[in-house]
């Protein structure tokens, strides 16, 4: 949302943290440690609006160390341990984008790798508050949540004592403890048998001990009435319980996707559990796990959750963390991926020849987490790798082929400013890059069942004007819609140069929604059992156009309502055969020569052609091959 709608938006009196963005709350950050000091610069003011950093080496083992606003920079807890606030060298100095970090080597230590989860204080997000005993037994404490509590974490900060903790899918005389593995307890002295409000909260007898500061930590729940976003009227954070079942994993609906998730079992003892989507929680892969009662290293063995557009699944896997034995119930507090619409081309799209641009090379840099990327060699003949956060690190598609997914050579997206390629640096080995995005770019995986009409949410915000759908497990094309083919009843296949085909039985004859796109009984979009992945486009003012045009013959201007041109273009030709020629001008649209590649091949890029030339307002068209007399044609071009 616009700071200028915002400001508006206060003015007026709104309440609740009216659009703020999930991005201006809460960050989940990687970083590599280096034994000294550093700035993590992670779009969170913590300086002007206070909050948490929440920290732990994924590496190897050692302490997750939490540090406030409200105690101060330099004063660490351990959610592992029951002892009190340490003054250490951790968190360092708070900034009006991120953090300081000192070099207190249990999560800075020279070559690690590590991760902090940073909450910013918002009405119906998060708030944290201090206070000190006077050992009268019950009393009340006043918060500015302004919201339904969901969750509480509540500690000793000059003692040692457990951490109790609060949650709705708890009664209110009943408590876990953060630093320990056992199951719900039943007792008064914690909140003293009071359900907090949205202004206080109560604490018994181990909340009030005299002489004892104390912190604690809230969450919201937001039932329909979130207020951010770019309408002021999103969820961002939801806390509930779910019930285990072994044989039927449980599915939980949130009613947005999940970026962040932590999960505890209650009614029986076992860890509490970490996972985000930066560190990684692919579809039907291993997800990287951290405890935050344990000082392990993450785990990430086996696939225990996977998010889905709406919440989270869970799955047959072991451990018991999530999921085992059937009839147990776990707690959970889910955050929101982004809802941030994008002002600039250059936040959500990138692209990068093969290098040492990222700490750990060979990489490719973006200047922000990649989600989706595709690989090329320019000079030789190779296939089009398709990598994508979603699906994970090791299995790959191509885009010129109807080939399943195979395993891969790494393509690590645990990276914040691109995406780390495994293998040799080949100079002329190029990506392009996407970030998801409301109104702008989303993915989706999903299962096929085989029944014509079913509808897969997404969280686009905005009707798909293009989708590309693939199989993950079987030989099947590549499926495309768009907008402006001739109905819903048509699509392309992107690994072929065929016109468009009449195939009601792809997208069932239904134009996509702002919130699903149906599908219908083909096997190869919709096969029972089968696990798909789905890439959305849409067209967003100044940033992206999905559209398409008549040929003239000779040359004529494509307006996407640009400013400074196209930085992408791919087109393809509907009425008759014709390739996916891929432009950019990283390696060339100009007045003269313009290399292209093609999506549905693996031909080296051909250089001797002028069939695009730049345009302010877009891109310009010429000749014969993809500007043809009375041809149809669909593009899709980013600023």
């Amino acid at each position: 949302m616009a700071t200028k709608k915002k400001m508006l938006q206060a003015a007026a009196g709104n309440a609740g943290g009216a659009g703020l963005d999930v991005e201006e709350v809460f960050s989940t950050y990687l970083y590599e440690g280096n034994s000294s000091t550093q700035t993590i610069t992670n779009g969170i003011d913590l300086d002007g609006e206070g909050g948490l950093v929440w920290s732990k080496r994924r590496s190897s083992g050692n302490q997750n160390i939490l540090v406030d606003t409200e105690r101060g920079a330099g004063n660490g807890l351990r959610s592992n341990a029951t002892s009190a606030s340490i003054s250490e060298s951790s968190v360092i100095g708070f900034n009006s984008d991120g953090y300081d970090l000192g070099s207190e080597s249990a999560i800075n230590y020279s070559g690690s790798t590590n991760v902090s989860w940073t909450f910013r204080k918002a009405p119906k997000f998060f708030t944290c508050v201090t206070w000190s005993g006077d050992g009268t037994g019950a009393r009340t404490i006043s918060h500015n949540l302004g919201a339904t509590v969901g969750a509480l974490f509540m500690k000793a900060t000059n003692a040692e004592m457990q951490w109790f903790s609060y949650h709705n899918g708890l009664t209110n005389q009943q408590f876990l403890e953060l630093n320990a593995t056992t199951q719900a307890v039943s007792s008064a002295n914690a909140w003293n048998n009071t359900t907090p409000t949205s202004t206080e909260f109560s604490v018994g007898s181990y909340g009030n001990i005299s002489g004892r500061t104390y912190v604690a930590y809230l969450f919201a729940h937001n039932d329909g009435d979130g207020e951010f976003g770019a309408d002021g009227d999103a969820d961002i954070i939801k806390c509930g319980s779910y019930v285990s079942n072994e044989t039927s994993p449980p599915e939980i609906t949130l009613g947005f996707e999940p970026q962040w998730i932590l999960i505890k079992k209650s009614t029986g003892a076992d860890e509490w559990a970490i996972f985000d989507n930066m560190r990684g929680v692919p579809t039907d892969g291993n997800d990287a796990m951290l405890r935050p009662n344990l000082t392990n290293a993450e785990y990430d063995a086996a696939n225990q959750i996977d998010f889905t557009s709406t919440g989270f699944k869970l799955t047959t896997a072991g451990l018991g963390v999530t999921n085992a034995p059937t009839g147990e119930t776990y707690i959970y507090i889910a955050i929101r991926r982004g809802t941030k619409v994008p002002e600039s081309a250059t936040e959500v799209f990138a692209m990068d020849t093969l290098g040492g641009t990222l700490p750990n090379p060979p990489g490719f840099y973006s200047g922000w987490p990649v989600d989706l990327a595709l690989i090329t060699r320019r000079a030789e003949a190779e296939p089009w790798t398709v990598y994508d956060r979603l699906r994970g690190p090791s299995v790959e598609l191509r885009t010129n082929d109807n080939s399943a997914e195979q395993s891969a050579t790494n393509a690590l997206f645990d990276q914040m400013n691109g995406y780390y390629e495994g293998g040799s640096v080949v100079s002329d080995i190029f990506s392009w890059m996407w970030k998801r995005a409301p109104g702008y770019f989303d993915v989706v995986g999903y299962t096929g069942n085989g029944t014509a009409g079913r509808t897969v949410s997404h969280n686009l915000t905005v009707a798909p004007e293009m989708i590309w759908v693939k199989s993950r497990s079987a030989g099947d094309n590549w499926y495309v819609y768009h907008k402006d083919l001739t109905s819903a009843a048509y699509a392309l296949i992107l690994n072929s140069t065929t016109a468009q085909i009449n195939a009601p039985t792809l997208w069932n004859s239904t134009t996509p929604t702002d919130s699903v796109f149906t599908v219908g009984s083909d096997g190869g979009i919709n096969g029972s059992t089968k696990p798909f992945i789905a890439y959305l486009f849409a067209s967003l003012p100044g940033i992206s156009k999905v559209g398409s045009y008549t040929g003239n013959g000779s040359s004529q201007t494509i307006d996407c309502g640009f400013t400074s041109g196209a930085r992408f273009i791919l087109v393809k030709r509907t009425d008759s055969t014709g390739d996916w020629y891929v432009w950019d001008t990283e390696r060339g649209i100009v007045t003269g020569n313009d290399p292209y590649l093609e999506l549905n091949t693996t031909d080296a890029e051909v250089t001797s052609t002028d069939w695009v030339d730049p345009d302010n307002s877009g891109f310009i068209v010429n000749g014969t091959t993809i500007n043809a007399s009375s041809a149809s044609y669909i593009f899709y071009a980013i600023a």
